[in-house]
Order: C-alpha cells, then sequence, then structure tokens
C-alpha cells in the first residue's frame, strides 16, 4: 500500500501537530514495514525535526520542484493532486485537520485527523482571521473526506454537533506519546538534568504552553492553599502574553521561590523531569486530548487534571479532576494526593495499567486497519 501525507508539520512544527505527525508515520512504518510512506512537505523544513522521526526504507520525502516559494502554499492545497496521482498513492491522510482542495473528486481515498474545535467552543482565545480560517479548512476537509479521525471522543462529538457529520464517518483514535517516556532514564542523566535546571526534591509539575487556556494560574492560586509549604511547582512550557499575569501573580503572592519556570528545556531532558516529579496537574480549560497526561503516566506520577473537555479520557478513573475555575478544590486534591503514600501509590499503578491502551502497536493496528477498509470499500 502506498499511503501519503501532508507533511508540512513533520518538516516545520516542533509541538502539538508536529509530534502526532511525525508520531503517527513512526509507528506506522515500524508495525506495517511492507507499505511505503510518502511524506509531502512544501520545503525540508528543519533537519532537527525531520531526525525526529525514525529513518526507514519505506519512508520517503516529496517536496514540489521548479515553483517559487510564493507558490508552495498552491501545491499543497491543490497541485499536489496530480503528484499523488502520479505516483500510484493509495491512500492520502491530512494528518493536521486538513485536505488538499478537490480530494473527494480525484479518486483517491482520503482521511483527515481531526485534533480539536477549541476555537469554536472558546472563541475569544484566537484572532478573528485564526477562526474563520480554522473553521473554513476543518469543516471543508471533514466535508470531503472519506474517513475522519478523531483523536478524542471530546472532538468527535464536537464535529458531530458543529458541523452536521454524519457520526458513522468518524472515528476516535487516540493518540500516544514518544516511546521514550516509557522507560526510566538512568540515574546519571537524571542526576544531571537535577543540577542543570536546580530542581527541588519534590515538586508539582506541569508541561504545556503558558498561555490563558492553559490555566496555569489555578495551580499557583492552589499553591497558596497547600499545605506541604516545602514542595514547589516546576513549570515546562512556552511564554506567550498570558505570562505576565503569571508572573504578576508570583509576585503579588511573594511565590518566587516556590515556583521554577523552566527555559530551554530539550525534549531529551523532558522524561528525566517526568520522572522525579511527585505529583502533575494538568488544569486547561479544554483540550483535544491532553498527550502530558499519558507522559506523566507512561512516567509513573500521579495525575490531577481539570473537568470539562477531554481530560478524563487521557487520564482514565484514577487519576483525579477538579472545576478549572476553583482553586481551593484543585488545593484540597493535591493535599489529599500529597498526604496520602498509599492513595498516591494507587494512582501510579492504576495509571500504568490504564496508559497500555495508548500504547504505538494498538494506535497503529487501528489506523492500518481503517486504510485497508477504506481500500476495500474502493473495490
Amino acid at each position: 500500500m502506498k499511503i501519503a501525507f501532508d507533511a508540512k508539520r513533520i518538516t516545520h512544527n516542533s509541538t502539538g501537530l508536529g509530534n502526532y505527525s511525525r508520531y503517527i508515520v513512526d509507528i506506522l512504518s515500524e508495525y506495517y514495514p511492507h507499505s511505503s510512506y510518502l511524506l509531502f512537505s512544501p520545503s525540508p523544513g528543519k533537519d532537527n525535526l525531520r531526525n525526529k522521526l525514525t529513518s526507514r526504507d519505506n519512508i520517503t520525502y516529496n517536496y514540489p520542484e521548479g515553483i517559487k516559494k510564493y507558490v508552495k502554499p498552491y501545491w499543497r492545497s491543490r497541485l499536489i493532486l496530480d503528484e499523488l496521482k502520479e505516483k500510484g498513492v493509495d491512500i492520502f491522510h491530512g494528518l493536521s485537520n486538513e485536505l488538499p482542495l478537490g480530494i473527494n473528486k480525484s479518486g483517491i481515498p482520503s482521511v483527515v485527523t481531526i485534533h480539536d474545535l477549541i476555537f469554536l467552543r472558546f472563541p475569544h482565545f484566537y484572532k478573528p482571521i485564526d477562526r474563520s480560517i480554522y473553521n473554513y479548512k476543518f469543516k471543508r476537509a471533514c466535508k470531503e473526506a472519506d474517513k475522519v479521525i478523531a483523536v478524542s471522543e471530546m472532538t468527535r462529538r464536537d464535529i458531530i454537533n458543529y458541523y452536521g457529520i454524519d457520526e458513522n464517518k468518524i472515528v476516535t483514535i487516540y493518540q500516544g506519546c514518544d516511546k521514550t517516556f516509557e522507560t526510566d532514564p538512568p540515574k546519571a542523566i537524571k542526576e544531571k538534568v537535577k543540577g542543570k535546571y536546580s530542581l527541588p526534591e519534590r515538586y508539582i509539575l506541569n508541561v504545556g504552553t503558558i498561555e490563558s487556556r492553559k490555566n496555569l494560574l489555578l495551580l499557583l492560586r492552589a499553591l497558596t492553599e497547600i499545605e506541604d509549604e516545602e514542595i514547589k511547582v516546576v513549570v515546562v512550557g512556552r511564554k506567550t502574553a498570558y505570562y505576565e499575569e503569571v508572573e504578576q501573580f508570583i509576585a503579588e503572592k511573594k511565590l518566587h521561590d516556590r515556583v521554577i519556570i523552566l527555559n530551554g528545556v530539550t525534549f531529551a531532558e523532558l522524561p528525566s523531569i517526568y520522572r522525579m516529579a511527585t505529583l502533575f496537574v494538568y488544569p486547561s480549560y479544554f483540550e483535544g486530548f491532553g498527550i502530558p497526561i499519558i507522559e506523566a503516566l507512561h512516567s509513573e506520577v500521579p495525575v490531577i487534571a481539570a473537568t470539562g473537555s477531554c481530560l478524563e479520557e487521557a487520564g482514565g478513573a484514577s487519576s483525579l479532576y477538579v472545576n478549572p475555575d476553583k482553586p481551593l478544590e484543585l488545593a484540597n486534591k493535591i493535599n489529599y494526593v500529597l498526604n496520602n503514600d498509599e492513595i498516591r501509590q494507587n494512582m501510579i499503578n492504576d495509571g500504568k495499567e490504564y496508559v497500555k491502551r495508548f500504547m504505538p502497536d494498538i494506535i497503529a493496528s487501528q489506523i492500518m486497519s481503517l486504510y485497508e477498509d477504506l481500500l476495500k470499500k474502493k473495490g
């Protein structure tokens, strides 16, 4: 089978959509090595991002030749169809909410992954122009695709409710995290990371972009009510304008000695930071899925997350959940876990069992079965 992917995020994006795209191609090419995986991107992008994807003989990159830079967006959205036909592609998968215009008339079966419709649920988090573009691209892709992959049941329901897409056309296939989180890094590496960032013995970890939707302030407000005054909060994430509010709150409450904002953390260092954490807190108002929770569960760290989106799907029944607007509720849950070693260990053990459903072989099998069913219907 020849499977083509929109690979712009693979070559250009270092975070969410890029990580998902690289992950899907990586696990498919590993567990189904006899298929060919053709990655179409407007340019080679960044070497370090391509290198994150395991190099295999069944993976090839395809870039437009002989066209000017300003034409490349048009190549990605329409001209690519000619190349897909020339190369005899069996399936096209848009990994990041988009499909080429007219693919439904090309004769090539298509799949699109929709990650979330947060811009419709929480429009105030987005610029009007961005909302308009996203809505046009996502809705059209859902309508034109032969099958839609939703990364959570929450996203699946949103696609049905906002876009009126037939529920039989949508399949929920969860996503996993990078394999490096599945194993405990060597002690020497953890000690090196601990020293580099001056990490405390015990800390509550938060990972994610420091933006209003991720709701870091809830954790900081809860910190003022936590009984253990020695425990600290460690934050790993890119700063946005919202960071000014965070910084102001830290100053007002004199929390400088209890909150550590890490800069320049590499992806290779992240598993160690997870493994050494006492607790992971993810108070986001809304997510498409919540990969940091999966990373924490693999890292044997108990999780407290927010209600209201799909985080219960990522964390399972043994993780704890709180209202994202109630800091005292979060503080009480944190105190509960920190003061009960048996509860904390049970959360860790149950989390290790729950997270097995997000293992790469399972996800690869679900996606490949979807491809095969599409080809059978094509006849």
